[in-house]
């Protein structure tokens, strides 16, 4: 016997079933913050009873705005991204978007296949944090079908888009000159792909505070490599084969500095004893790796939550003024990077 379909419940039935107006209905399932908790509930349990489905669609079709937004990160394995993510889930949600996440891994080609990905899905907007050495080409193809766009982490130069990010010079000058306290003049620089933003601004940094201490830098000290524990553990190898090996290694991320730490012991050094190490990010595992690391905040929560904000007004003006949000770093010093060069030698 066919089983007939039943008919889908209008959000007129659950209105009359709650005792409220249509309007306040549309308000709860839009989530509202200008509704009470008690009106919030009644509502929301006739929904579950009458089992009413929110046709989200059809209300962006009616608005002409999508309620789903993208966020495309590098690495979802990376826990700043993580951290990252939370702060944008957190701000996104309350103002009632939902989120598609996408991980390129750092591939160009992976990126070209989410954004499409997204676009196709007629996202209200876009999070991203570009790849490495990603073209001016491919935002433009996104801003010209007026979708929103805001740069997250990586700033690409020359694509007039809304940018969250920190200030990773000051960031990488304060973590090598705090190297140079100690009384170390051989500092590597270690992981990231020097084609990024983010590697050329610590770079920066990186060279201002030997610039400022007066002293040289040997560039075969200088490696990049993924941004990964396996790059770390890469460049570590490498300069510890040099003739005159660093007394201590500023890293381009936590991630590669765990990395780095775990190529010293393989090599029968211990990190913080006989080598000083200094990451960048401050990501929770951080405080308890072994030694506790070094590191410089870059408050990826905080990146997060504001380019989450810069989405939803740039959705709601799209012809408003470019902003652009430096978070101010700072030091956090631990055990790692307690050795001097005295004690290094």
């Amino acid at each position: 016997m066919k089983r007939e379909k039943r008919p889908r419940v209008t959000l007129q039935q659950v209105a009359e079933h709650a005792g409220v107006s249509r309007a306040t209905a549309s308000l709860i399932v839009r989530n509202s913050p200008n509704i009470s908790e008690k009106t919030r509930k009644k509502v929301l349990a006739s929904m579950r009873e009458l089992g009413y489905v929110y046709d989200r669609v059809a209300a962006n079709l009616r608005s002409q705005r999508s309620s789903t937004v993208g966020i495309i990160i590098t690495d979802i394995a990376n826990t700043f991204f993580s951290e990252l993510l939370i702060g944008v889930h957190q701000a996104l949600e309350k103002k009632g978007y939902t989120v598609l996440l996408g991980t390129t891994f750092d591939s160009d080609v992976k990126q070209d296949k989410l954004l499409s990905t997204m676009l196709e899905h007629r996202v209200g907007g876009v999070i991203l944090c570009p790849v490495s050495g990603t073209s001016k080409e491919t935002i433009d193809r996104i801003k010209q079908l007026d979708i929103p766009i805001v740069h997250a982490v990586r700033e690409l130069s020359d694509t007039n888009c809304d940018y969250v990010g920190v200030d990773y010079v000051s960031g990488a000058q304060m973590a090598v000159s705090h190297l140079i306290k100690k009384g170390h003049h051989r500092i590597a620089f270690l992981g990231g792909r020097s084609e990024s933003s983010t590697w050329k601004h610590r770079m920066e940094g990186y060279s201002r505070a030997f610039q400022q201490a007066g002293l040289e830098i040997d560039p075969t000290l200088i490696i990049d490599s993924a941004p990964t524990r396996e790059g770390g553990m890469e460049a570590v190898e490498k300069v510890l084969q040099l003739d005159y090996p660093p007394t201590a290694i500023f890293s381009f991320s936590d991630l590669v500095a765990f990395g780095v730490m775990l190529g010293m012991r393989n090599s029968g050094l211990i990190p913080g004893k006989d080598i000083a190490v200094v990451g960048f990010d401050n990501i929770p595992e951080s405080r308890v790796a072994n030694p506790p690391l070094t590191t410089v905040s870059s408050f990826a929560r905080q990146i997060g939550s504001n380019a989450a904000e810069l989405l939803h007004k740039r959705i709601l003006e799209f012809d408003r003024e470019n902003e652009r949000i430096i978070l101010s770093p700072e030091l956090v010093v631990r055990e790692s990077s307690l050795v001097t060069k005295e004690k290094s030698l």
